[in-house]
């Protein structure tokens, strides 16, 4: 039986009993030389590659020559709701994960690495937690492949809706999801607006 997920209950955890982050009472000197104190989250689950975690950029060019396009998730999250990054599984580089991530979630096989990014961090006044944003191709024959989808390897538990959008269409789409009620990844969405600026500054239709 299938049913729309929903948050039942929230309260505040000791972090004695939490299993994958903690906070930390950090006291630091700032440049006046004075001393002051921070609070922070951090993961438990960091491993030895110290990266946390690996946002993937897949990009998906037909054989045909169609237009690009990229393939986003929908997944629930209790703490904000949608979208997902894979973890990074010790003993693995960040490459590795993307293509293992990529290929479980959305059934997709990249078959090369088009950019690695240096390590990045998303909310430093929150918690150390970092990643890296894998940009990976995907080859297709043509367009029908972002409908005909292949089969994803999901792990008990998981639940993914994937979408394949055209690059050019990402922007609208995602403000879209925004207008539903969706919250929006901020990488997926930074990149999306990039994009779209960039477009329209080659095409004049800007400054």
């Amino acid at each position: 039986m299938s049913r729309t997920p929903e948050v039942i209950s929230s309260e505040e955890l000791p972090a004695s009993e939490a299993r994958w982050v903690t906070l930390k009472k950090i006291k630091f000197y700032d440049q006046a030389g004075k001393e002051r104190s921070w609070e922070a989250a951090e993961r438990k689950t960091r491993s030895t590659s110290g990266v946390d975690a690996v946002a993937i950029l897949a990009l998906l060019q037909p054989k045909d020559k169609s237009p690009p396009a990229t393939i986003i998730i929908e997944q629930f999250r209790p703490p904000v709701e949608k979208f997902v990054i894979g973890l990074i599984d010790e003993g693995e580089t960040p490459e590795q994960t993307a293509f293992r991530e990529l290929e479980e979630e959305t059934g997709f096989k990249a078959d090369s690495v088009l950019e690695t990014s240096p390590l990045m961090v998303s909310d430093p006044g929150m918690t150390s937690a970092n990643m890296k944003l894998v940009s990976l191709r995907v080859p297709v024959d043509n367009a029908d492949a972002f409908e005909n989808l292949p089969k994803q390897h999901l792990e008990s538990g998981e639940f993914i809706v994937r979408r394949v959008i055209r690059l050019d269409r990402l922007h609208r789409e995602l403000q879209a999801y925004a207008d539903q009620g969706f919250v929006v990844d901020a990488k997926l969405s930074h990149f999306a607006l990039g994009y779209d600026l960039s477009s329209r500054l080659a095409r004049g239709d800007i400054l």
